[in-house]
């Protein structure tokens, strides 16, 4: 009894072996047709891109390539890249602020010169006019000097001049008192000499 349960026991991993044999030789069978039809596939030239076969492992080294590049993008490329452009902004920034301060420089140095140059001007004008008030007055004072020497000068030359003008006039008076003096005594015989002073006095008044 036992043994005839051990051959059937091994009469049924015999068939299981044989079952399994025949599916790896179908299996094996397969992979020779896939081989065949790849070979035949190569033959007709298709390009492996564009070959199905193939897309799992383009799909596979898409990611993995897609990854190495975001990995690289972001860890290196781009920080690098904001590095540049914030180290860029700061040296505008800098440039503008240099810039402004600059600008704030040059207006203050104008606005200081246009003051000193209006303070200039301003003192300029009032130099200029006390120095023409100084001159004026001493022009005028010098005016008047003259105009009082000249005056005096005049007034001593009036003086003089009626002194003369009173000296002549008695020497013409005492010439004239004489001349009449002998043309009376010759005319009309002797005469005062009174009366012909005033008569020759009255005569010299017209």
């Amino acid at each position: 009894m036992a043994e005839t349960i051990i051959l059937a026991q091994s009469s049924e991993h015999t068939s299981e072996a044989a079952t399994a044999a025949e599916h790896g030789a179908a299996a094996a069978g397969h992979a020779a047709d896939a081989a065949g039809h790849a070979a035949e596939a190569a033959g007709h030239g298709t390009f492996p891109p564009f070959d199905p076969s193939t897309y799992p492992s383009q799909l596979l080294w898409l990611v993995i390539t897609f990854g190495v590049f975001y990995y690289l993008m972001s860890k290196m490329i781009i920080p690098r890249i904001g590095g540049i452009i914030e180290d860029r902004r700061d040296r505008i920034a800098n440039d503008l602020a240099e810039a402004e301060r600059l600008k704030n420089e040059t207006d203050a140095a104008i606005a200081s010169y246009e003051q000193a140059l209006a303070e200039a001007r301003q003192k300029a004008h009032a130099i200029a006019q006390e120095t023409r008030e100084k001159f004026t007055a001493e022009i005028e004072a010098k005016r008047a000097e003259i105009d009082a020497d000249l005056a005096e000068k005049a007034a001593a030359a009036e003086k003089r001049i009626g002194e003369v003008r009173a000296a002549a006039m008695a020497d013409v008076g005492a010439i004239a008192g004489d001349a009449a003096e002998a043309i009376v005594a010759k005319l009309a015989g002797p005469a005062t000499r009174d009366a012909i002073d005033a008569a020759v006095k009255s005569a010299l008044d017209r």
